[in-house]
């Protein structure tokens, strides 16, 4: 499976700048995605969001923005916008075509170089190199500079990146997810529970602190304060924009099991759902296999991450 573009009218392109350590994805649906959205964190940083929300009177949105950067990578979804615009794709106003863009960040700027961050330029770069191939994972686009376990600082973290998966249905009905793993917490493998990536005990040790134990004995994640994993689900099957909103709080069940702790005042976690097909199918369906997709995501995005900036990934020393 190729990831999230296994989903049809679904591509995405990322920029990354290696030597910053930060990058932006982007996820393109030109022909329109109707969508939904689940906010689970208290330190979110996002732009167009009330795109995503059933009471907005536009039906379908263009273009999904994950960058790094902190606010300041908010800048890269104007670049999308200026791509789609140029192509002709929009929602049609009396005067014009508005691409829709819907975009959020996560806090890199504890690697690399903090003063560097996705720019207009990097976000239309990324959407010019959107592609219907699979999608490059680990320290790639808006996962480049993403780390876990920040419990007792970057010193003591893992680094982490981006991931994906596609969970197939019966009927041909297709759930994919992408994921920018960015958290406070470690990362677990749901299938023994064990940690796979997060807080270590020392900056020198592989062993692991247990970030819940550790906020259980009423530790303050005193140097976790700007964490996010940001998460987007595709389907082909056909979903109005409520139900798009339900398979989007469904998917974020999967970063509860795979994430911990998670969704913290520390956390910025949101999850966005897109439908871009016709199938019919249930949202429990949709969104069990979302899930899955979801967890399945996240651990592929610290396993396939390498060491940068100082910070150990799991890519280099399995």
């Amino acid at each position: 499976m190729k990831g999230l573009t296994d989903i049809p009218g679904i591509r995405v392109g990322h920029a990354s700048d290696l030597d910053a350590i930060t990058g932006c994805t982007v996820i393109l649906c030109e022909g329109g995605a109707v969508a939904g959205v689940d906010v689970r964190g208290s330190a979110t940083g996002t732009e167009e969001f009330g795109l995503l929300e059933p009471w907005h009177v536009t039906g379908r949105i263009h273009a999904v923005v994950f960058a790094g950067g902190s606010a300041f990578g908010l800048e890269a979804c104007s670049g999308v916008r200026r791509f789609l615009e140029h192509k002709g794709i929009g929602y049609q106003t009396g005067y014009a075509r508005v691409p829709l863009v819907a975009g959020a960040i996560i806090y890199d700027l504890g690697i690399g170089k903090a003063n560097v961050r996705p720019t207009r330029e990097m976000g239309e770069s990324a959407a010019a190199a959107a592609t219907d191939q699979a999608v490059a994972e680990g320290a790639a686009g808006a996962g480049t500079g993403a780390t876990a376990g920040k419990m007792l600082g970057m010193k003591n973290a893992m680094k982490s990146g981006l991931g994906c998966w596609t969970v197939e249905l019966s009927g041909g009905l297709l759930v994919s997810a992408l994921a920018v793993v960015n958290p406070a917490g470690d990362v677990i493998d749901p299938s023994n529970g064990k940690i796979v990536a997060g807080a270590r005990v020392a900056p020198d040790s592989m062993e692991f602190l247990n970030s819940a134990r550790y906020v259980m004995q009423g530790q303050r994640a005193g140097a976790a304060k700007e964490n996010t994993t940001l998460v987007l689900v595709a389907t082909n099957a056909a979903l109005d924009k409520v139900q798009a909103g339900k398979l989007a709080a469904l998917a974020s069940l999967g970063v509860a099991r795979t994430i911990s702790p998670v969704n913290m005042t520390v956390d910025g976690d949101v999850t966005i759902a897109l439908s871009v097909g016709s199938l019919k199918a249930g949202v429990d369906q949709l969104g069990v296999a979302a899930a899955e997709a979801v967890s399945h995501a996240i651990l592929r995005a610290v396993r396939l991450a390498p060491s940068m900036g100082g910070v150990p990934g799991l890519k280099d020393h399995r």
